[in-house]
């Protein structure tokens, strides 16, 4: 069963907000279609959704990458969002299924077991907040996603305003590279959540440009051709935040490397070692937060 939904006007505001949750509450169910309790999850930011939106208790299963709130890590598994285990779901009799850009193959599954699903969009910052409203339809809830929204656009709007009033530096992204190496560098490009809200934080990404995707993979003549003034590696392949803290500084010796660079010999390459600015989700302030810091000296890295 999929739930139509009203999708947000660009740019999202409080108005067209307030409307899209009122067609949402004339979104018609099925008869005897009950109120979900045992939820499952299939991508990280969904979890977070869905513990934000104060329905937490009712999760019973969650993906292999989901590590946020920590409650969330004793729960069962469920596979990845790119592939889900649809034996290990079935198991764990869920009333509703949330996924993110699922095959066509997966949907009908679900559909041949009866099992209710939705789907929710990402990879956008717009995303996050209309997969907030599909989420909270889906559970019951739609009278809660209006504040959650609220409070993400607002901090956002605060950290932009202090921006405005500082310098904007030019930033690489790094999200992925041969571990141990500074080789297969795949960056932040344009148009996706993480380029939305560098921008948000004051930040100049040398990737947004039109003629790149969304990830582009560059080399390291790229970046020394850029010369970025801050350079910010979040490609850990560690599982955890933990694990990824530990391993900071040999990442942090790779780029110094490289003394020719601006960000290097200045001290601002930094190593990210929370997840919070690669799941786009209920924590969008937060990640907004470290970015700032990184981007303007407040001494402030995760």
């Amino acid at each position: 069963m999929r739930l139509t939904f009203v999708p947000f006007p660009k740019p999202v505001t409080r108005r067209g907000f307030a409307i899209g949750m009122m067609l949402m509450a004339m979104v018609p169910r099925l008869p005897g279609q009950p109120r979900p309790n045992r939820i499952v999850s299939t991508a990280p930011s969904i979890t977070e959704a869905l513990f934000a939106l104060g329905l937490g208790t009712q999760v019973v299963g969650v993906s292999r990458f989901c590590d946020f709130p920590p409650e969330v890590q004793k729960l069962p598994k469920v596979g990845t969002y790119i592939k889900p285990d649809l034996e290990a779901i079935a198991r764990l009799e869920p009333d509703l299924v949330i996924l993110q850009g699922n095959p066509t193959e997966l949907t009908n599954r679900l559909k041949a077991l009866h099992i209710s699903f939705v789907e929710v969009p990402h990879g956008t910052l717009k995303d996050v907040f209309t997969g907030i409203q599909i989420i909270a339809a889906a559970a019951w809830v739609p009278e809660r996603a209006a504040p959650l929204v609220r409070r993400i656009q607002d901090g956002l709007d605060a950290i932009q305003s202090k921006a405005k009033a500082l310098p904007s530096p030019r930033v690489l992204l790094v999200v992925d590279r041969r571990q141990g190496m500074l080789t297969d560098l795949v960056a932040i490009g344009p148009t996706n959540y993480v380029n939305q809200i560098l921008e948000i934080a004051g930040g100049i990404n040398v990737l947004a440009k039109p003629d790149l995707p969304q990830y582009p993979r560059i080399s390291l003549e790229t970046v020394l051709r850029e010369n970025p003034d801050v350079i910010l590696d979040l490609s850990g392949s560690q599982e955890s935040e933990a694990q990824r803290h530990a391993a900071r500084g040999a990442s942090l010796s790779l780029w110094q490397q490289n003394g020719e660079l601006t960000a290097v010999r200045n001290g601002h390459v930094y190593v990210g070692t929370s997840n919070a600015m690669l799941v786009p989700g209920p924590r969008t302030v937060e990640a907004a937060q470290m970015l700032f810091d990184y981007l303007h000296g407040t001494g402030k890295h995760a």
